[in-house]
């Protein structure tokens, strides 16, 4: 099965065990469509998620027909945006390379663990890779989302995905795991940051002079200050510290954080990446290295947002020298750390281990499913939405329902579709069941 990674037969054991128990470490991750055939069906998956549209009570049972309305009008602009960086996401090639490495570097450390890799709105899906964790009859999972830090949108979003199949499954909830719900924190991702950053600004030929340009993917402002967020937090913390080490080592250039790929007009977390590009060319800035800091793989939103847009944006705006860190992809100093935090969190698997969450006082903050989302989300809250108002078009990597108003038209055609059983949705056989 895709969704699990390992390596020829003969280098791995069928079933890793230490003692008893069989380990093993589930990568989440949100996916992307790997051709442009694919482009739809992702979409249809990702707007098919309440936690992207959230349809009144009365209405939920047309969330699958909207998402495939909104996912048929959506798709040949965003086919546009894959088409350019070569027809589709790299992100599950890479991510089941980052697998391969992270199952190499804890073998290598004797923990004989499997490593699955679980998607969120393509394959491997999540249900996918469970389905192989319980045919391998996995007794020990840490799950470890490839976002270093914690956003109630990304990690949270498949922690409740995860919190439901579990709800639903004896197995699952018999077997013991433990979540890292982030990691920005930790020393060997703060060094392999630094690295990059350092190798980069050496190919400047001043490399003292470089404005030091964090992008990171931005959120709707509501959902840190409504539905306590804590990724702002911890983005700002995770530059601090990678600032920090840079210093360590002689680096002292200027910096800033902004936020990419925000959606419609209601305020995102700010600064936002495109005016602050303007601004730093209007205060005569001329050399300019982007730091794609929410990103460990390349995807849409590096190769084609800020390779191609914000990098002719930087050029208009009188940036004369750009350049552009690489996701960390299998970089041996992330990997390394990864599997480190993996052998940290084994102890705990099964146990009460969010005492020190908030505090942030580990450096591996762990618990369960359940006791994050309670720690994270307290309140067990929706999340607001993205945006309010309909804006006419969109960004090519832009993968969020960008209209409240859009949504209630939509709405109000499909009521009439339901009534009269007769439309373009009936037509079309989206809604055979209402004929």
């Amino acid at each position: 099965m895709g969704a699990l990674v390992t390596s020829r037969a003969e280098e791995v054991p069928t079933l890793p065990v230490i003692g008893d128990e069989r380990i093993g470490v589930l990568l989440l991750n949100l996916g992307g469509p790997e051709t442009l055939e694919d482009v739809q069906p992702f979409l249809f998956n990702l707007f098919a998620d309440p936690d992207i549209i959230r349809l009144p009570r009365l209405f939920r049972f047309l969330q699958k027909p909207l998402a495939q309305f909104i996912s048929v009008v959506r798709a040949p602009k965003s086919k546009e945006g894959y088409a350019s960086i070569g027809g589709g996401s790299p992100l599950r090639q890479i991510t089941d390379a980052q697998a391969e490495e992270l199952r190499k570097a804890l073998w290598a450390k004797n923990v004989p663990a499997k490593v699955y890799v679980g998607m969120r709105y393509w394959h491997p899906f999540t249900e996918e890779a469970i389905l192989q964790i319980k045919r391998d009859k996995i007794t020990k999972l840490v799950v470890l989302p490839l976002y270093p830090q914690f956003s109630i949108s990304t990690s949270g979003s498949s922690l409740r995905l995860l919190e439901s199949l579990f709800r639903e499954d004896e197995y699952l909830m018999n077997m013991q795991h433990t979540v890292i719900p982030s990691w920005y924190q930790r020393g060997g991702y703060i060094k392999a940051m630094a690295d990059l950053i350092e190798k980069e600004l050496q190919k400047f030929d001043c490399p003292e002079e470089v404005m030091i340009f964090f992008s990171a993917h931005g959120v709707p402002l509501a959902y840190v200050e409504e539905a306590g967020d804590p990724y702002k937090a911890e983005m700002e913390e995770c530059i601090d510290l990678i600032m920090e080490e840079l210093e360590n080592r002689r680096i002292t250039n200027a910096y800033t954080l902004a936020y990419q790929s925000r959606v419609g007009p209601v305020e995102w977390l700010k600064p936002y990446t495109d005016e602050t590009i303007i601004e730093l060319g209007q205060k005569g800035f001329k050399s300019l290295l982007a730091v794609p800091i929410s990103f460990v793989s390349e995807h849409i939103e590096t190769l084609e947002e800020i390779d191609v847009e914000y990098k002719e944006l930087a050029l208009k705006s009188g940036i004369q020298k750009w350049g552009r860190v690489p996701a960390l992809g299998c970089e041996p100093t992330f990997i390394a750390d990864l599997a480190d935090a993996v052998i940290e969190s084994l102890p705990y698997v099964g146990a009460m281990a969010v005492s020190n969450l908030e505090a942030r006082q580990s450096l591996v903050p762990l618990g369960s499913v359940e006791e994050l989302l309670a720690a994270y989300d307290s309140q067990r809250r929706e999340l607001p939405p993205p945006v309010i108002v309909w804006e006419w078009g969109w960004t090519k990597s832009a993968e969020t329902w960008n209209g409240r108003a859009a949504m209630l038209a939509v709405l109000v055609l499909l009521v009439l579709e339901v009534t009269t059983g007769e439309g373009f949705l009936h037509q079309w056989g989206i809604l055979p069941l209402f004929r």
